[in-house]
């Protein structure tokens, strides 16, 4: 094999450079691009360089970039393949089979000594098909997947910029025309008035001047400063994402580039194809199409009733904060209520209308859907959570009913009996995604990457699973979730939807075509469950019911 190089690997990356002159790396001179291979000395070459072999070996055959697939793998691509991930300074030979973890002697004795069946590299390849081919094509696929993801979150924080400035646009607009009607009014008013009440009626003007100009300081700058900081942290959010997904490209790439050159050398296919479906399974669960079922650990019971309430507590909405901290509707008690780490009220919220839904907009903000038909109140209230305190913010008014409600990269989708619409941040509705011509609709939840959005119909065992336009894509019926009413969706991507009259919670596939699992049933303690969601900061599934109390799902 030929003593290649490559430059350094990067730390932020991992990435492999491109092959080097050996020429030049002999001499001690910076490191060049390698343009040719010499398939007789087994050493890249440089274009300056090739001139001097050429000229020393006429005979000797020299290969192009133009047939770059026909090099061998180079030293640093079989040394960083080899490399153990953790323990730079050891090579991977061994593989758990337990944990599906490639492994160095380090690894084995640090973590893996009591497992079962850790099997040696070169025992295994001729046993265990490497299958890179397909991994080839997916790798690819996943690879377009991430660049869509990537161009549809920097979209995001476009739209997100422009709804503020329009938001901005219209305030300061309602405030002049508030000052140029009163001073039209004015004007009216003093025409054929003598000195003493005109000058009377100017002071009056400037007081009531004043008291506008004060008006907009106090409530609509108040209320332009909660959005900007939505913004503002919604696109830290969106921003960090795209970081990852570059990431995540970048090594995609790298590995598709590799996969390529390996060629027959069963060893390094092998590590190369455990490792490809390592990074293959880290952006299916960016992209939000984890596969993966829960499996339930342990449950727990916590009662969230206080002593204001007045009437037995029904949770229709549970949302988690990052720090861990949760908040859940209390629809029968009009509250909304925060509770600590071990899922104590530690302040409520009473709303002026029932509280039917929830979602995060910030990490410390939330928006909750209110409706009530019999005063017409339909509206979306956000809510801050400041020291363990809920504080009101800004709210919007909808003429539409509004049952349930949740938020992607600045963009509310919010959902009434019978229709979904989206909605801006400031209240600006865009458009209507879907309506329901078979029964009555209920809940609404979207995937991680805005890709899908799921709506469950609460008078037909129905889940339906729709495209970012609207456009229905699957719909999924069983008699087991009857009177669906809780949907979430993880960011994983795991859709987590109740049975409110079959007790039971369940996992359907992101495709929204199939049951994956039933996590939780009556015995289990699933009684009429109303609500769910899940904490990726303590693994557990929250499920909130219709007799005071949450369920605690511990998972993995």
């Amino acid at each position: 094999m030929a003593t290649s190089s490559q430059s350094s690997v990067e730390c932020s990356s991992n990435e492999v450079k491109d092959y080097i002159c050996n020429a030049c790396e002999d001499q001690n001179t910076v490191e060049t691009s390698a343009d040719f291979y010499c398939k007789q000395c087994e050493r890249f070459y440089c274009g300056n360089c090739i001139h001097l072999h050429g000229k020393l070996f006429a005979k000797h055959n020299s290969i192009g970039r133009v047939d770059i697939d026909k090099w061998p793998v180079s030293k640093k691509v079989v040394d960083f393949l080899q490399t153990c991930d953790v323990h730079k300074e050891h090579k991977i030979d061994q593989f758990c089979n337990l944990h599906e973890q490639l492994c160095c002697p380090q690894c084995v004795s640090d973590q893996h000594s009591q497992c079962s069946k850790v099997t040696q590299i070169s025992e295994l390849t001729n046993s265990q098909p490497t299958g890179l081919e397909g991994m080839s094509v997916e790798l690819e696929t996943v690879l377009g997947e991430i660049k869509t993801l990537q161009i549809s979150q920097k979209a995001s924080i476009q739209s997100l910029q422009k709804t503020y400035k329009e938001h901005s646009a219209v305030m300061i607009e309602q405030m002049c025309g508030n000052l140029n009607t009163y001073i039209d009014e004015c004007d009216y008013s003093s025409v054929g008035t003598s000195g003493g009440n005109e000058q009377y009626l100017k002071e009056e003007m400037c007081r009531s001047v004043l008291s506008i100009v004060n008006e907009f300081d106090n409530i609509t700058a108040k209320e332009l400063n909660e959005m900007r900081d939505e913004v503002i942290s919604i696109k830290g959010s969106v921003t960090s994402s795209i970081h990852k997904c570059t990431s995540l490209h970048n090594d995609l790439s790298q590995f598709h580039e590799i996969v390529q050159k390996i060629g027959d050398h069963k060893q390094l296919c092998l590590i190369a194809s455990i490792k490809c479906k390592h990074i293959i399974q880290q952006a299916l669960t960016l992209l939000g199409k984890s596969g993966k079922a829960f499996n339930v650990q342990s449950n727990t019971k916590h009662n969230v009733r206080i002593p204001s309430d007045s009437d037995e507590c029904l949770i229709t909405g549970t949302c988690v904060l990052p720090d861990g901290q949760v908040l859940v509707v209390d629809w029968k008690n009009d509250n909304v209520k925060l509770l600590n780490q071990q899922y104590q009220v530690v302040s409520h919220w009473d709303v002026n209308a029932r509280p039917f839904d929830i979602c995060l907009i910030t990490p410390s903000e939330v928006a909750v859907a209110v409706n009530d038909h019999d005063s017409k109140i339909h509206e979306v209230q956000f809510i801050t959570v400041n020291q363990g305190k809920l504080v009101p913010g800004r709210k919007f008014q909808l003429q539409h009913e509004c049952r349930g409600i949740d938020h992607h990269q600045g963009v509310l989708f919010v959902i009434s009996s019978e229709e979904l619409y989206k909605y801006t941040l400031n209240g600006k509705q865009v458009c209507s995604l879907y309506r329901s011509f078979d029964g009555k609709v209920d809940r609404c939840a979207v995937s991680p990457t805005g890709d899908r959005l799921y709506i469950s119909s609460y008078l037909q065992p129905k889940l339906h699973t729709l495209a970012r336009d609207g456009t229905l894509l699957a719909t999924y019926s069983d008699t087991a979730p009857a009177w669906p009413r809780g949907l979430h969706v993880t960011p994983a991507g795991q859709v987590l939807v109740c049975g409110g009259w079959s007790h039971t919670v369940q996992q359907v596939g992101w495709k929204g075509e199939s049951k994956l699992a039933t996590l939780d049933t009556q015995e289990d303690g699933v009684l009429y469950p109303a609500s769910v969601c899940y904490s990726s900061t303590t693994s557990s599934i929250i499920v909130g019911l219709l007799d005071d109390n949450i369920l605690v799902f511990r998972v993995e």
